[in-house]
């Protein structure tokens, strides 16, 4: 990010905590913005705004629910009056639940498609005419490797976020030439409040076989990236998803010890190939 970003005002979700955490206090204390820390827990929401604050930046305390979409449109005129409609928003803000697909309620469905997508399109077209006028925005949205690749128990997660993958391209080629890009992330395994309540030590281990780096991400790592959507630097970028997920999405067949095996034994055609 530039010294561009000095009058920058920026909109981060789920900003409370883990990831929304990193990019709101990044945005603040680094790159000089103006950050709305927007988060249904205001307690959360107000612990970043004093701490950016007691390091010198300038952020405002936004709480609101995402589930409910006609208060959401309603609230975010005077949500963002303080510091004027955002140049950056960053969709963090999610909900996820184990729950085999024969057994997911309607009410979690729609509850989950109300946070994970349809708060996310309602905070884009209230920012987009600002960034149109402005001839400058940066909108990048979370979603999941659950949105690219389907997996167990994530009927409503899974699909809302293939949803905002969808939406994020949808958007990306009508405002491509007002000098706004949009685009999304899709995090792997990554430790963060919303992980730590859903993954099981089965599922932790599981995940630790199945990412090439064998770990998790950190919030920051994953910040990290979302940072750079947000830059000047990727002014050319737009329309895409980029995994942040430790290989996760590249790999296919994952042995860890393939070859300390194969060269042990007979020789390496001998180890049958997948089909």
């Amino acid at each position: 990010m530039t010294h561009q970003t000095l009058s920058r005002v920026a909109l981060v979700t789920g900003a409370g905590s883990g990831i929304g955490r990193c990019v709101a206090e990044s945005l603040a204390l680094v790159h000089s913005a103006r950050v709305y820390v927007l988060d249904k827990d205001a307690e959360s929401a107000a612990a970043v705004v004093r701490g950016i604050t007691a390091a010198g930046g300038r952020a405002k305390v936004c709480v609101v629910d995402l589930a409910d979409g006609p208060a959401l449109r309603q609230a975010l005129p005077s949500l963002t009056a303080e510091f004027g409609a955002p140049d950056i928003l960053i969709n963090n803000a999610g909900i996820a639940a184990m729950v085999p697909a024969v057994d997911c309620s309607l009410d979690h469905w729609q509850t989950t498609m109300a946070v994970n997508v349809t708060a996310p399109m309602l905070l884009m077209q209230h920012a987009l005419p600002h960034m149109r006028q402005a001839g400058w925005g940066r909108i990048v949205n979370v979603a999941s490797i659950s949105g690219l690749r389907a997996g167990t128990g994530r009927m409503a997660y899974g699909t809302s976020k293939a949803a905002l993958i969808a939406m994020t391209a949808q958007f990306a080629v009508e405002v491509a030439d007002w000098g706004v890009t949009v685009n999304a992330i899709a995090p792997g395994p990554v430790d963060t409040p919303l992980v730590q309540a859903n993954h099981s030590a089965a599922t932790r281990s599981t995940y630790g076989d199945m990412v090439p780096m064998h770990r998790y991400g950190t919030a920051q790592e994953i910040a990290n990236g979302i940072l750079f959507l947000a830059s000047d630097q990727a002014s050319y970028i737009t329309g895409q998803t980029l995994a942040i997920d430790g290989g996760f999405t590249a790999a296919g067949v994952l042995v860890s010890d393939l070859f300390t095996k194969t060269s042990t034994a007979a020789p390496a055609a001998a180890v049958p190939a997948a089909r």
